[in-house]
């Protein structure tokens, strides 16, 4: 007869086979089924129920299967999986709550020595004895619910300006789900009672404000362990910058449309205000009927979110994607799930059940007294209306294509839209260098922010135009004006069409010089599309994505295999790859650096890589081995002073050293993003091979202006001539030693391109679907008439003014 067979269901895939290949070392040979359940993709943590299925009908040989998980949120998804094989699949599977890796060794054992389901069971749920009797503990009898009274206790003051809000709060429950201990907090201002601090929604109902105290009482193997992380993460304020934001209604009342996103589109309005979905008074089917109906509709939006994450942390910050944790723990919420689950056993239909519960726990946000609390009911109703549009198959967005209208969008909102239905976006307020933009950016879609309120009053289906090059729109144009700007739309899409197709060729002015155009990537998806959008180079790969949202570094072969996978598809192109770069809002999970009062103005960068010489040389070592075999770039990201070069320096000549001989074409490079950097480039050009200069944060730095403040939005303009004047500096001090290139959002303005060369920028990097575009724009550009116009250029007296010389 067949072994029983075994599923691991983990959020780590690296994790779940590393645990199988350790229990395999203990069968010598006999054979088993272990199937794995485990991770999003191979770097996403997480879990999903119908990957968990798959896992259970490919385990299952007729003995039954047993399922180990690790924690939170694994369980749920393994319960959910359970509620969606058919029942006789369901009777021969059991959920065991033995640890994985002792739980999977043993219960391995005992499977491959022909045990029967139940005495697997019983085996692996005496794995800890062994390793509890060596350490003189008895097992913990205790289980959920509230805290034991010997437990460990803490206190922390909450100093994050809006309190244990989503992205402090899910923090906080990802540290708890990854200890072995029970942790249940209360908040001391109210007197409130005792929560488990593994739900998101139990936490934020706490109403913790700025200011609050917060009492944690930790029980368990791992009980003092686990309190001193909790109480460290909340002295680094979870990870989460404590400057207050500036709120939208604190935006200056007068203020000129900002053309963020160039190009045209025109259509009808349609408002970003979404309305309740309509839930069919339909009769349910049988409660596991309905449950699996759920449970399905709940693993497709999993899928859905993390790859919105992924994609937001890439082309955006890990800071703003930290959002998306927010809503992923929603979908795994005890409280959420239980609710709905216990009014599809009384007779509602999966739909209506899960509506009432998502409906009911909103209600208990919008109750609470803190604004900003109130506000995060909209989460809740976002989330679950994402599952609503899963289970009724109703499309998201808006009611059909047009242009949307909206006050601000939150960077999930952007993530959400899709191109080919919004074919322009208008909003009352924002920033033309907020997260949002820059993903509205990469998805090629139109737009103008601080087009002030009154915006909001226009009616759905009213004809707007927008221009988002100019920063002009017409609301209801009359049908000359309608006509002229669809003549307009059509001609900027011939355009296009034919840049994109000669977009495999160099970029050269029309005095004769090749302008390379190189694209600023995040992955290798983005690296296949920036071959197939023609760039030149990589000018930029932002390697973060290997290393934030998960517990421990990735070793030297993992960062080479990504590196060779992202160069393959660049096919031989040179690839700049950019050291890690953290800090400040992109904090590591396992290197947290110190509370900071102002972190944009801290550890970030280089700086932060020198702190870990370690985790720097590992990376150094894997870019060293790949540029054994491609042209490779190593460029450090800001370097303020030539200390901190010559030490980064160092670090990359031992590495190329270690990895054998030295690489033909490996060139060194730094970004420029602090003023003092741009004006000592003479200084810092004989140690390097180029110089790229990352105009988002120059752009910040130089005029002290946050990029996702609304009322300082006028004012962080990258035209600004003194903004020029530091370019300029720039490439004067690095000419004749080191060459200059811009992979900064500005570069990606067309309009900017002749000024960029003219102010002696050898190179662009843009992301890739702009790739196209702005090699057009190079191509139309005259040297000698690029120099004349950046000299009148930096000596204007505004940004408006720099603007008027471009025409």
């Amino acid at each position: 007869m067949a072994p029983v067979g075994l599923v691991v269901v983990s959020h780590s895939r690296a994790l779940a086979r590393a645990a199988v290949a350790l229990a395999q070392e203990m069968l010598h040979g006999k054979q088993l089924r272990i199937a794995v359940a485990a991770g999003l993709d191979e770097t996403t943590f997480g879990t999903d129920a119908a990957q968990i299925v798959d896992a259970i009908t490919s385990a299952d040989q007729g003995a039954g299967v047993v399922v180990l998980m690790d924690l939170g949120s694994a369980v749920l998804s393994a319960e959910l999986a359970l509620e969606l094989l058919d029942d006789d699949a369901r009777d021969r599977v059991v959920l065991c709550p033995a640890p994985l890796v002792e739980g999977l060794v043993v219960a391995a054992v005992a499977a491959a020595g022909g045990a029967t389901i139940d005495e697997v069971v019983a085996e692996a749920g005496g794995a800890l004895a062994g390793k509890a009797g060596q350490l003189g503990e008895a097992p913990d009898a205790g289980a959920g619910g509230a805290p034991v009274d010997d437990g460990l206790v803490g206190t922390f003051t909450v100093e994050n300006p809006h309190g244990l809000h989503a992205r402090p709060a899910a923090r906080l429950v990802h540290e708890v789900r990854h200890r072995d201990a029970r942790v249940h907090l209360r908040n001391v201002r109210t007197d409130s009672e005792w929560i488990d601090a593994t739900s998101l929604s139990k936490i934020a109902t706490l109403g913790v404000r700025k200011g609050d105290t917060v009492e944690l009482r930790v029980s368990g193997r791992r009980a003092a362990e686990t309190l001193e992380h909790v109480l460290a993460l909340a002295a680094r304020n979870f990870d989460e910058s404590t400057e207050p934001a500036t709120a939208v209604s604190d935006a200056p009342a007068a203020r000129q449309p900002i053309g963020a996103v160039a190009g045209l589109g025109i259509g009808p309005a349609r408002s970003a205000r979404r309305g309740p979905i309509d839930v069919p008074d339909e009769p349910a089917a049988d409660p596991v009927t309905e449950w699996r109906r759920l449970g399905k509709a709940i693993a497709s939006v999993r899928r859905d979110i993390s790859a919105q994450r992924a994609d937001t942390a890439r082309d955006v910050g890990e800071a703003e994607a930290g959002i998306f944790d927010a809503h992923l723990l929603l979908l795994d919420d005890a409280e959420l799930l239980d609710a709905a689950r216990a009014r599809i056993d009384d007779g509602s239909s999966a739909a209506a059940g899960w509506s009432a519960a998502v409906s009911a726990l909103a209600g208990r946000f919008a109750a609470l007294t803190d604004p900003y609390l109130q506000a995060r009911a909209a989460d809740v109703t976002a989330v679950g209306d994402q599952v609503l549009r899963a289970m009724l198959g109703v499309a998201p967005g808006t009611a059909g294509s047009g242009v949307l209208i909206a006050d601000d969008l939150t960077p999930g909102e952007a993530a959400e839209l899709d191109p080919a239905q919004v074919v322009a976006v208008l909003m009352a307020y924002g920033s033309p260098h907020a997260h949002n933009v820059i993903l509205l950016r990469a998805k090629n879609i139109p737009t103008i922010v601080g087009a002030g309120p009154e915006v909001l009053t226009v009616a759905d289906g009213t004809t707007i135009a927008v221009d988002g090059t100019r920063g002009e729109y017409h609301v209801d144009p009359p049908a000359d004006v309608r006509a002229r700007f669809l003549e307009q739309v059509h001609a900027l899409e011939e355009r296009r069409r034919a840049a994109h197709a000669r977009s495999d060729r160099p970029a050269v002015t029309t005095d004769g010089v090749t302008v390379g155009v190189g694209a600023n990537i995040g992955s290798v998806d983005d690296a296949r599309a920036a071959a197939a959008h023609g760039a030149d180079f990589a000018g930029l790969v932002r390697t973060e994505f290997l290393f934030l949202g998960r517990p421990d570094a990735p070793s030297v072969d993992e960062q080479v295999a990504v590196y060779r996978k992202i160069a393959e598809a660049l096919d031989g192109r040179r690839v700049t790859l950019r050291t890690l770069d953290v800090g400040g809002d992109k904090p590591l999970e396992f290197a947290p650096g110190p509370a900071e009062l102002n972190p944009f103005l801290g550890v970030r960068g280089v700086r932060m890589s020198l702190q870990h010489p370690q985790l720097l040389s590992d990376q150094l070592l894997a870019m060293a081995l790949v540029a054994q075999h491609t042209p490779v770039s190593v460029m450090f990201p800001m370097v303020s002073t030539l200390d901190e070069l010559l030490a980064a320096r160092q670090l990359l000549d031992d590495a190329v050293t270690k990895a054998g001989p030295a690489p033909a074409g490996l060139q060194v490079g730094i970004m420029v993003e602090v003023p003092a950097a741009a004006l000592k480039s003479a200084a810092l050009a004989p140690h390097v091979d180029f110089m790229s200069i990352g105009t988002n944060d120059l752009t910040q730095y130089a005029l002290a202006a946050d990029r996702g403040n609304d009322a300082v939005a006028t004012i962080g303009d990258s035209y600004d001539p003194g903004l020029l004047a530091l370019i300029r500096a720039t490439c004067a001090g690095a000419q004749g030693r080191a060459s200059v290139s811009v992979c900064g959002e500005f570069a990606a303005d067309e309009r900017a391109a002749g000024l960029l060369i003219g102010l002696g920028v050898d190179a662009l990097s843009v992301t890739p679907p702009a790739v196209p575009a702005v090699k057009e724009a190079v191509r139309a550009v005259d040297r000698a008439a690029a120099r004349e116009l950046a000299v009148r250029a930096v000596a204007a007296e505004s940004a408006d003014g720099v603007r008027e010389l471009l025409g």
